[in-house]
């Protein structure tokens, strides 16, 4: 049988926001080559029969170079195996999958991406912005907090208050990027939201303004920056409901001071019996 390479997405971080067609492709996987972002959620998805290599790249540590992953992906679908690249996120967002599609298409193997939820729709639900607003915003725009030849993010010289920007992989000097961001124009009141470990059980969200951005904490990475009029309208009174997380599963649920189920058909039952959510 001929080998194949899936770039997959892994969404931001919970287990529950995996697709189903990702869920189906991690089980019937010969290889999987993960990020180092991906959750263990995700990864003990993965039947034990699965041969799983981490190839993920932190800064700061060592790591597999993309020349390597590009390499181990044409080697094991060459070799007649069906092989996941599992990113987190989407993989066609700052998932340097633009290199892996060029490798493998070089190669001439067959390719198919599965897109997966990115981490910036996933921090803007945990933090109940809607990105686009008619009266708000227009626009909106993914930015990296660095790029391959520089440590700075590429902001526009001229920023619109009518676009929302998320910038992903901020780093921790906020007082640099308030200061670039005032000089692309944008008004100080200009409200911001920073989001770590989006969708994780250690999520954390710390709303400010552009003025005051120098000011947040450093939050654990890996975070995201969401700027603009809308980060400022989240309905700030809502709790966000407390989840549990299924150790055997990785997957969360509501807790509802009920005993969670210890099998579909036990669920089943509960529910038909009155006991069910």
């Amino acid at each position: 049988m001929a080998g194949k390479v899936f770039l997959v997405g892994a969404g931001p971080g919970d287990p529950e926001l995996l697709t189903v067609k990702a869920y189906r492709l991690l089980e019937s996987a010969d290889v999987v080559l993960h990020d180092d972002l991906v959750p263990g959620g995700v990864l003990r998805l993965i039947p034990p029969t699965t041969l799983v290599r981490n190839v993920g790249k932190r800064c700061g540590t060592k790591s597999v170079s993309q020349q390597e992953i590009n390499a181990l992906l044409v080697a094991y679908a060459s070799s007649g195996l069906q092989v996941v690249r599992l990113k987190s996120g989407d993989p066609l967002i700052f998932g340097r999958a633009g290199e892996e599609i060029e490798a493998v298409g070089q190669a001439n193997i067959e390719l198919e991406i599965v897109p997966g939820v990115t981490a910036a729709l996933g921090a803007a639900a945990a933090a109940q912005v809607s990105l686009t607003h008619r009266e708000k915003a227009s626009a909106v725009l993914f930015l990296s907090g660095h790029t391959k030849a520089s440590r700075k993010s590429d902001l526009p010289a001229h920023l619109s208050a009518r676009t929302t920007l998320v910038i992903y992989m901020p780093g921790s000097d906020y007082a640099e990027t308030s200061e670039r961001l005032l000089a692309g124009g944008l008004p100080g009141q200009t409200a911001c939201a920073i989001v770590s470990q989006v969708s994780s059980p250690n999520q954390r969200i710390h709303r400010t303004t552009i003025e005051r951005l120098r000011l947040a904490p450093r939050l654990p990475a890996p975070t995201l920056l969401i700027v603009g009029e809308v980060a400022g309208s989240a309905v700030r009174s809502a709790a966000l409901p407390e989840r549990l997380e299924d150790p055997q599963t990785g997957f969360h649920q509501a807790e509802r001071g009920l005993e969670v189920a210890e099998s579909p058909e036990r669920f089943l039952v509960q529910w038909a019996a009155g006991g069910g959510p």
